[in-house]
């Protein structure tokens, strides 16, 4: 596999503290003519589902032989594996923790490797910092061509991520809340193609707590300032916003309590 040079970095860690600057120079240190690109590092503290869906989300924008670190890692130091995924001529590098499991069960002929081979870390591995001990590294050893397969054995048993999924029951189509993003939409784990299969060419009722939106528009510009509205976000998934405000706000909840809210979707006369 031919190897962009480009290597993408996706963490919980924030920006306040010098974690992803110490990742970076491990990483420059070993290959100085990387293109580091940050996806992001405001990934709520722990939460691997959201990781997993930013990471499946973008890898496919960026160019084959692409590296890319994922790292929300509460396991750090245990039994969980480091391992290298293989898939769509992209390389992923993180825990074993479910981060990648979307990918993994999105795609045939994935190869995953259980990274055992040290010589590709740094010399002193901490206990509480493998995102610079192990993954920085081997991102750097991959991206200049290294071989994944001299890293260490094929592995086929991954640990798997159990991610909520919308279900029918009767007219009524459920789904739940699973992130808020930068602007305080709400993003459903209903997709579009769902909707179509359900709606049947009528007009569809969100319900979200005591929140009732009628139809689902095309653009924001077609409700009025500080109207609440439902339409489809750039990934295709169902969201519930505010024209220039936060949906968010509207609930009186922090982000916390509104993952994980139940969405009703159900047919209009």
């Amino acid at each position: 596999m031919k190897r962009s040079g480009l290597i993408t970095l996706l963490t919980d860690f924030g920006l306040e503290d010098p974690y992803v600057g110490m990742m970076k120079g491990v990483i420059l240190a070993i290959n100085p003519v990387a293109r580091i690109i940050d996806i992001s590092h405001h990934v709520k503290a722990g939460s691997i589902s959201r990781a997993a869906g930013i990471i499946r989300e973008t890898y496919p924008y960026f160019p084959e032989g692409t590296v890319h670190v994922t790292v929300v890692d509460p396991g750090v130091g245990g039994k969980r594996r480091a391992i290298i995924l293989l898939a769509r001529s992209h390389l992923f590098v993180g825990p074993d923790n479910g981060i990648l499991w979307p990918i993994i069960n999105a795609h045939k002929n994935i190869r995953i490797i259980h990274l055992t081979e040290t010589k590709y870390f740094l010399p002193d591995v901490s206990n509480t910092f493998h995102g610079r001990d192990i993954f920085a590294p081997v991102a750097a050893h991959l991206s200049m061509g290294s071989d994944p397969f001299e890293m260490g054995p094929v592995i086929s048993d991954p640990v798997k991520l159990q991610l909520p999924a919308p279900h029918q029951e009767g007219g009524t189509l459920y789904g739940q809340v699973v992130s808020v993003d930068h602007f305080g939409n709400l993003i459903t784990n209903i997709h579009r193609k769902e909707i179509e299969g359900f709606a049947g060419g009528r007009t569809l009722v969100i319900r979200l707590e005591d929140l009732l939106i009628e139809g689902i528009r095309g653009t924001y510009a077609e409700c009025g300032k500080g109207e609440i509205l439902s339409l489809f976000g750039s990934s295709g998934y169902l969201e519930i916003a505010v024209n220039l405000g936060r949906a968010s706000d509207l609930l009186g909840l922090d982000e916390a309590e509104i993952i994980g809210l139940a969405v009703e979707v159900s047919r209009g006369l």
